[in-house]
């Protein structure tokens, strides 16, 4: 594997893919990893209903305009990279990838009209591991409708594991409410745990490293015991 490579090509012009994964027999995998994650954190970091939904649709659009632009690179063609017409374009944060696929299902669907492969961390190793697989076909030497065969079969399965993918989705909302509950009894409210936390460093006791400023920041004022 190699990451961060330039690539000059004979009309002046320089590509720069995030990552090629070799694969046997000096197939080659390109992965994008570029596209802005702005609208994603500004959803994540507001509180606000109608700005969440703003920046979900701002997000979708991002991930939309990125697929547009890669679809047009043409990095298979590229001087020394013997890969598939695919581009994987990797979104980092799970739950940024499963919140677009949630608001815009068909997400997959336009990307692979596009010869793009959207994934993330979890479904990064099926996809080299599914691309592989399609190598593995060409060096069998089989036929034309034989291929077409495998590959309508390969986006069967491909159409489950985004089933899939929606219920993991589903339970990562739980997964995230329960998070968010849990950080608002630690840093929220009066009483809460960080302000009493705060407390004890006022009557002096010493501490190795304090609380993180942010999360001080937004609890209440220092917890006060009754005499």
């Amino acid at each position: 594997m190699k990451t961060q490579v330039s690539i000059n090509t004979s009309y002046n012009s320089r590509y720069q893919p995030d990552v090629i994964i070799r694969l046997p027999e000096g197939k080659d995998v390109i992965v994008d990893a570029k596209m802005s994650l702005v609208a994603y954190e500004r959803y994540f970091n507001s509180e606000d209903p109608d700005e969440q939904t703003q920046a979900i649709k701002n997000h979708v659009a991002s991930i939309r305009n990125h697929m547009r632009m890669l679809s047009h690179k043409d990095y298979h063609q590229l001087p020394g990279i013997r890969s598939l017409d695919y581009v994987l374009m990797f979104i980092p944060i799970e739950p940024a990838y499963l919140l677009a696929l949630k608001e815009s299902p068909e997400l997959l669907d336009e990307g692979i009209k596009q010869n793009i492969m959207l994934v993330c961390p979890s479904t990064l190793l099926v996809a080299v591991r599914t691309i592989n697989n399609l190598w593995r076909y060409e060096r069998q030497g089989q036929n034309a409708q034989e291929i077409a065969a495998k590959a309508a079969k390969m986006y069967d399965k491909l159409r489950l594991f985004v089933d899939d993918m929606q219920l993991l989705g589903a339970s990562l909302d739980k997964a995230d409410n329960a998070y968010q509950s849990a950080m608002k009894r630690l840093a929220e409210g009066r009483g809460n745990l960080i302000s009493q936390a705060e407390s004890f460093k006022e009557m002096g006791v010493e501490v190795k490293q304090p609380i993180s400023p942010q999360l001080v920041e937004k609890s209440d004022k220092p917890y006060c015991a009754e005499s």
